[in-house]
């Protein structure tokens, strides 16, 4: 494949998270979008209006979408639930894949989706790339930590705490979001992102799991067919790895009003490393300088369009991870987010709520086995 390949793109699921790839795609060279579907008109409407281009095909359903083809790159959007359904026409189809997290909303479904892929990957598609779109590994702050993380100078990496204290969930369509059914709960369908960090930053594998958690505050006195949400809005999880190292997760979703959204923390047997992400700031500080002695870095997003900051969240990370995946279209290279990651992000979160369920700690062999 050569570096000036153009791709062309369906989306599947136009709402919050599919409009954003649109801006995304939108500020990348050779690259244009032909294809949209969802069953919701009012926002398959308004992605039109996004892409602005009136050969823009539009369809009700990924039957349809696949039937006619002529796509390169299909981005699934679409709600959690239904990502199981929507993958297995669009892997038969042979296109490039970006699947927005979480991969599906079971342990389950996430294998059934690895062994499809496997089994739908021909001589013709042997260079396909399917990628799992956690992209908060591409915001600047979380990337130059990784390099701290990776480059030496921390030793041994021992501790490993991530801290989310943010705004509940938004609405959205059919308020699909509000039920953990649909979205596997909120240790899936929100952390995963961070369970995927946790594995990318510490290189090892998860054991065990121990978690508590609740819906304490937010949804409460909402009630949709009568059901009352059940999502939870706050949790502490703690994850055993492999290397012996520990990592944690400090989750409350009724702090908007804070500084910093997200928080990492690195503490290796040589020094700390720590990424305070909405303010971008980095710092890193070595135990041979002496006590309270950290380099501070402001890590900006020079690198990403300014149209995208207008109208995408995120940090500029679903641009970064584009370019990324675009490079390995056109290089033949392998996904840098692969099924497997997708897999272990959700089950770390499925072992998370079970632990909350049964009050006890649970080893990854008992959701993976």
């Amino acid at each position: 494949m050569t570096a000036s390949r153009h791709l062309r793109y369906a989306v599947v699921g136009t709402g919050m998270m599919g409009v954003e790839h649109l801006h995304a795609l939108r500020a990348l060279p050779d690259t244009s979008v032909v294809a949209l579907c969802d069953p919701h008109a009012a926002s398959l409407a308004a992605a039109r209006a996004v892409v602005g281009a009136n050969t823009v095909r539009t369809y009700q359903n990924v039957e349809q979408l696949v039937a006619v083809g002529g796509f390169d790159v299909a981005i699934v959007a679409s709600p959690n639930q239904t990502h199981h359904d929507v993958l297995k026409p669009l892997l038969e189809s042979g296109a490039h894949l970006l699947i927005e997290k979480p991969l599906c909303i079971t342990t389950l479904q996430c294998r059934e989706v690895l062994a499809l892929e496997a089994a739908t990957r021909t001589a013709a598609s042997s260079q396909r790339v399917v990628w799992v779109g956690l992209e908060y590994r591409y915001m600047a702050p979380t990337m130059r930590l990784l390099r701290h993380a990776h480059g030496g100078a921390l030793g041994r990496l021992r501790m490993l705490a991530i801290r989310e204290h943010r705004f509940p969930f938004l609405v959205k369509v059919g308020d699909w979001n509000r039920f953990s059914a649909n979205t596997g709960g909120t240790l899936v369908e929100k952390c995963c992102h961070f369970f995927d960090l946790m594995r990318l930053v510490l290189q090892s594998e998860p054991t065990r799991v121990y978690a508590s958690g609740a819906q304490d505050v937010n949804h409460l006195d909402e009630r949709y067919d009568g059901r009352t949400p059940d999502i939870l809005d706050n949790a502490f999880v703690i994850v055993d790895f492999v290397s012996g190292a520990r990592a944690s997760l400090d989750l409350c979703m009724f702090a908007e009003a804070t500084k910093n959204e997200q928080e990492i923390s690195l503490v290796g047997d040589l020094g700390k490393a720590e990424a305070l992400v909405t303010e971008g700031v980095v710092r890193l500080g070595l135990r041979k300088n002496g006590w309270f002695q950290a380099d501070e870095e402001l890590v900006r997003n020079d690198d990403v369009p300014a149209a995208v900051h207008a109208h995408g969240a995120h940090h500029g990370s679903s641009w970064r991870e584009h370019v990324a995946m675009q490079a390995a279209i056109r290089n033949g290279a392998s996904a840098e987010v692969t099924l497997h990651d997708g897999l272990m992000s959700v089950a770390i979160g499925e072992a998370a709520h079970r632990s909350i369920a049964e009050g006890r700690p649970i080893a990854m062999s008992e959701v993976l086995g």
